[in-house]
């Protein structure tokens, strides 16, 4: 019995201590809550309304008819027009779109082949070497491997819109080219993410704990009585860390090239401009972290609560597409978001500097407003 009361005691104690530490008390009830009805409501594997460009070179009433009959699958929605295949293919590269339409401008005549048209868009009768051409062709960006599926499941896409009646065709309706990656090899769009995923892990875990870990050693007196000033404390706490996220990119990128074979064709300084933009913007909402958290078990709380999300919103392992609107909001508040579709530009697609540069512009902007953050939560007082 005495042992049951010291044990009951010992409860009421953590208890107590429990209730008053508000920030603990708070995460257990929200990170569960939050991150239940965010996944849950923003992880969709079937993606919708994939950014594709329209390129319609027969300028006529049937390409028109055809790329409404397309977009109304709602696998794909048309946001760009191009008048050229290599303006299209520049914006794949770029990154406005993840796929291109080509429409023929024989088109009537392919279509032709597969039946007979409605009355309005009748054409001549088709050749026989018109009969193993496909009606139209699509250019998709592999490096998403889903987004690449989405897109070739349309590829046998019935034609019954254009068509008196339904006809067996004998090749796909549509050809379908593989940019970047034609193996669809799922790890070539894993490895440039999982840069992003280990750093923001990484770099915030580092830095999340670093004031503090100050307070608790008692080393905060110490530093309240030199004349260091608060953006240079800052600045200070996260400089050696950075070596370190270089040294793990290069771990990682390295690793991928020679054991998966994963390619590298974009410009080196062009990630390593990148990556320092994205380590710095990390390791300053790690400090953001830090002066918030009260001690490191916080710390790591809280950090957890940014990297579940950092994986599952940012495209890492779920299409951005694929996600509701409200999801990609919250999605493009989180550094890795933009890091992860910039590496994956740079790395496999051979985007240039300034192609990237409102991801890169945007992760430049969350550090240094991170670190004024930081700075102005920073008291040099004991607290």
């Amino acid at each position: 019995m005495k042992a049951l009361r010291r044990i009951l005691a010992i409860l009421t104690k953590e208890l107590l201590q429990l209730r008053r530490d508000r920030v603990t008390l708070a995460m257990v009830i929200m990170i569960p809550l939050i991150q239940l009805m965010l996944f849950g409501y923003a992880i969709n594997t079937k993606v919708r309304d994939i950014p594709a460009a329209l390129v319609d070179q027969s300028n006529s009433a049937l390409g028109r008819v055809l790329a409404q009959t397309v977009e109304a699958t709602q696998v794909v929605r048309f946001t760009e027009h191009y008048a050229d295949i290599a303006a299209a293919e520049d914006a794949i590269r770029e990154g406005r779109v993840r796929a291109a339409f080509i429409i023929p401008a024989d088109l009537a005549q392919r279509v032709a082949r597969s039946g007979s048209v409605r009355p309005e868009l009748a054409t001549p009768p088709a050749t026989d070497r018109e009969l193993s051409r496909p009606v139209a062709q699509w250019l998709v960006d592999a490096s998403d491997t889903v987004i690449a599926g989405a897109i070739k499941g349309l590829r046998g896409m019935p034609l019954a819109e254009l068509m008196r009646e339904p006809v067996n065709r004998t090749v796909p309706t549509f050809a379908v080219a593989l940019l970047f990656n034609p193996s669809q090899r799922t790890v070539v769009n894993i490895v440039p993410g999982l840069v992003g995923v280990i750093l923001t892990m990484t770099m915030i875990m580092f830095t999340s704990a670093a004031i503090v870990r100050e307070r608790e050693r008692g080393n905060m007196e110490m530093l309240i009585n030199t004349p260091v000033r608060p953006i240079e404390l800052m600045i200070g706490k996260i400089l050696p860390y950075v070596g370190i996220g270089l040294v793990q990119a290069g771990i990682i990128l390295g690793l991928g090239h020679l054991v998966f074979a994963v390619p590298l064709y974009g410009s080196l300084l062009a990630l390593a401009c990148l990556t320092l933009v994205f380590i710095g913007a990390s390791l300053s909402l790690g400090l953001v972290l830090s002066t918030i958290a009260k001690s490191q078990l916080q710390a790591t709380q809280m950090t957890i609560f940014i990297l579940l999300p950092s994986i599952m919103l940012s495209g890492f392992m779920f299409p951005y597409e694929g996600m509701p609107l409200a999801a990609q909001h919250i999605a493009e508040i989180l550094p890795a978001t933009h890091f992860i579709r910039a590496i994956r530009a740079v790395l496999l697609r051979d985007a240039r500097l300034e192609d990237i540069q409102e991801d890169t512009l945007w992760l430049l902007g969350f550090m240094l407003i991170g670190l004024l953050l930081a700075s102005l939560r920073f008291n040099k007082r004991l607290g």
